[in-house]
């Protein structure tokens, strides 16, 4: 008897455990939530007109946190019934739709709890169309967006090409530089030539810094490299202390860039048009099942658009998604790319490092709040919009909800260096090739007055003896030498 009544508890208490754990999985069920209503109050409370507010659960405009929404959405509506002083119950859209016209004639979504007199507003990424416009009214756009591309960066990313390590910096640099390595080459030779320091006997013997002798100098700073001959003059070491400074800085600049492009795959994206999307035969695409980017590419007389259009409806079953988050999933999970709202998928991107928006937005429309017909609540709630945008609230909230949680890298930011970015760079070179030439003008010309000094001659007519002498030509040098022997003869 002991054991039988020890067994029926029990087996009571594991029912009421099972049942207890499948009502708690329950309540994250989107049937669940949608039965669920949030009640807000602001001011005193009392005497104030309470609106029931429709949305729908799209990250980042309206999420549960717990017992509480939050979002962009409900920031919005929090401020807009400070301003025009109303309480409001929100309530998510009972099937999970924005709003289209059904098989009846009926309306779904948010669009059709309005006409049904279910909500008094809908406050939610509400994409404002001439169709929604003659059965509700909208307020003033809060958030302006389009129509774009959502891809994973791994199925859009073309092979590197044979000369990618070039990458990191644009042709006008590379020439740039080019110029900068044969000037500063030039200069080590001419500087070398006219420096008396870099010669002991400048009649007799072969300086040591020839132009090739230079070139190869100058190709051993950008290497990190020493190289001989060394410099003892010292105008001969400034112009060498800046080309390593130079090349060192230049390096730096080289190999950040170069390992951006490389951990970013920030190679030019195969796909940057709708155009390019309905060329290329690796990736599925598709919209939101009902949505009006759908009704976008089905009223649109754009060629390239109808081709977009006829693709999706003859194989809706596949390519059609029944919500934002499972087209977000399927784009990280398949090769599938996605048309959506440019807004929501910038936001994607910022969210999953791996996603990333293509370049071009078709279709610019804005996110309204829809009302009944002759609601007395549509202008009010406008004049308020467009209150917030004045005051830079509209632009905070933009900024706060749209965080990126991860760093990209993307071409935006890693592109080529262009000369204008290292400006800084050739100009002190610039200077640095300039002093060691006055640097090494000084020397020669002390040099000379000490000669001209100890030989009584002009100080000019040795000065320019001397540079004659430097930047002699061997075979010059032998027709001088010819005459002052037959003259001792």
């Amino acid at each position: 008897m002991d054991k039988g009544l020890h067994f029926t508890i029990c087996v009571v208490t594991t029912v009421l455990l099972l049942r207890e754990s499948s009502q708690a999985g329950e309540e994250k069920d989107p049937q669940v939530l949608a039965e669920q209503t949030w009640f807000y109050s602001r001011g005193a409370g009392e005497g104030l007109p309470t609106l029931t507010v429709t949305t729908i659960l799209e990250d980042p405009y309206v999420m549960v946190r717990g017992a509480e929404l939050e979002g962009y959405c409900m920031e919005l509506l929090g401020a807009l019934a400070g301003m025009l002083r109303f309480q409001y119950r929100v309530k998510v859209v009972g099937d999970g739709q924005y709003g289209a016209v059904a098989a009846g004639g009926n309306w779904t979504g948010m669009i059709g709890e309005i006409l049904r007199r279910e909500a008094d507003i809908a406050v939610a990424p509400l994409t404002v169309t001439s169709a929604r416009e003659e059965v509700v009214s909208f307020t003033t756009p809060f958030l302006q967006t389009g129509i774009g591309i959502l891809l994973r960066k791994d199925t859009t990313s073309q092979d590197m090409s044979f000369f990618h390590f070039l990458s990191p910096f644009s042709k006008e640099t590379w020439t740039a530089l080019l110029f900068a390595y044969l000037l500063t080459c030039f200069c080590l030779f001419l500087v070398a030539r006219l420096s008396p320091c870099e010669w002991n006997e400048p009649k007799n013997e072969e300086n040591h810094f020839t132009f090739l002798n230079s070139l190869w100098f100058g190709a051993g700073a950008l290497a990190l490299q020493g190289a001989t001959p060394r410099p003892q003059a010292l105008s001969v070491r400034v112009i060498a202390v800046v080309w390593w400074l130079f090349t060192l800085a230049l390096l730096a600049a080289y190999i950040a860039n170069f390992t951006a492009l490389l951990s970013s795959g920030s190679e030019q994206l195969p796909i940057q048009t709708f155009e390019d999307l309905v060329k290329q035969r690796n990736l599925e695409f598709g919209t939101l099942e009902g949505s009006s980017t759908f009704y976008y590419f089905k009223n649109s007389k754009n060629p390239i658009h109808q081709m977009i259009y006829e693709y999706m409806e003859k194989r809706r079953e596949h390519v059609l998604v029944k919500t934002y988050q499972e087209a977000v999933q399927r784009v990280m999970d398949s090769n599938y790319a996605f048309i959506g709202e440019s807004i929501s998928q910038d936001l994607a991107a910022a969210r999953h490092c791996n996603l990333i928006r293509a370049p071009e937005v078709i279709g610019a429309r804005g996110f309204g709040i829809a009302t009944a017909q002759a609601s007395p609540w549509t202008k009010p709630l406008s004049i308020a919009v467009l209150k917030l945008r004045e005051a830079g609230d509209l632009d905070y909230l933009r900024n706060k909800w749209w965080e990126s949680s991860c760093l990209r890298q993307s071409r935006d930011r890693w592109g080529p260096l262009e000369p204008p970015a290292l400006g800084g760079l050739f100009l002190t070179l610039g200077i640095g090739l300039a002093l060691g030439v006055l640097a090494a003008l000084a020397e020669l010309s002390s040099s000379s007055r000490r000669a001209a000094a100890h030989a009584k001659k002009s100080c000019c007519s040795v000065f320019t003896e001397e540079i004659c002498t430097r930047l002699r030509i061997k075979g010059a040098a032998r027709q001088s030498q010819e005459p002052s022997g037959k003259a001792n003869a």
